[in-house]
């Protein structure tokens, strides 16, 4: 009402910054109102905005343009629709009820009940191409009577235990990618690593960008796999 008057004392001076923090790291992924909401919120607590946390996702950039758009189809409940490339590069049509935006292991994930597959589904933005944001709209769905896990039917791969030496060069490479109870230091500075990940194209290029400081020992066909792949790209260069 015009004459409504928010009352501060509701929030503790806490919980004010907890909420101008949160809407501090909102405002990197462009969202066109947050920083409006950000300004607005600041003047009401009269507590200027907090910079103790900046939250950069530089690769949005590649996508950024769909940000507000999936936003206001979950927020208004729209139906999207869009081409998605799976991770062998199949292409299908999908059609989806959108729920959420997902930020997971580096990337960015839209969430949906997909409408063909009667499932909740996930897919990587960067894979979506040509979406469109219909005008119908849908009914919430009750989310806890759908017990399937959006992991379990997204593109799943099988597992394969790889067992690597990396060269000292590439410590720096070790920490970021693998976590201590996978890495076993040697004598000479290098490293055995033993971990468990998805069999694709994108395990052999991970294993690739390790160049000349890597060596798969096991299992020996996802050394041939690499010993082929490194042979082709050796055939470029003669």
């Amino acid at each position: 009402m015009p004459d409504f008057v928010l009352n501060k004392s509701i929030l503790s001076k806490q919980e004010q910054s907890e909420i101008l923090s949160a809407l501090h790291g909102l405002s990197n992924l462009r969202a066109d109102d947050t920083n409006k909401v950000l300004q607005k919120l600041s003047t009401i607590f009269n507590s200027p905005m907090p910079n103790w946390l900046e939250i950069d996702f530089s690769e949005w950039s590649r996508t950024d343009d769909f940000f507000n758009d999936f936003k206001t189809a979950i927020i208004e409940r729209r139906i999207v629709e869009f081409d998605y490339y799976n991770s062998y590069g199949d292409k299908t049509f999908r059609r989806i009820e959108p729920i959420q935006l997902w930020f997971k292991s580096k990337s960015w994930y839209l969430k949906g009940f997909c409408l063909t597959k009667q499932g909740i589904r996930l897919y990587k933005l960067l894979r979506i191409k040509n979406p469109v944001i219909t005008d119908e709209h849908f009914t919430e769905r009750d989310l806890a009577a759908i017990s399937e896990n959006p992991l379990d039917n997204w593109d799943k791969q099988p597992e394969v235990t790889l067992k690597l030496r990396i060269a000292p060069e590439m410590t720096y490479r070790v920490h970021d990618d693998f976590i201590e109870s996978e890495v076993e230091k040697q004598a000479d500075g290098s490293f055995i690593v033993t971990a468990a990940l998805t069999e694709d194209s994108w395990v052999y290029g991970f294993l690739m960008s390790y160049g000349k400081h890597i060596e798969v020992l096991e299992p020996e066909h996802i050394r041939n796999i690499v010993k082929d792949e490194a042979q082709e790209i050796l055939k470029k260069y003669l």
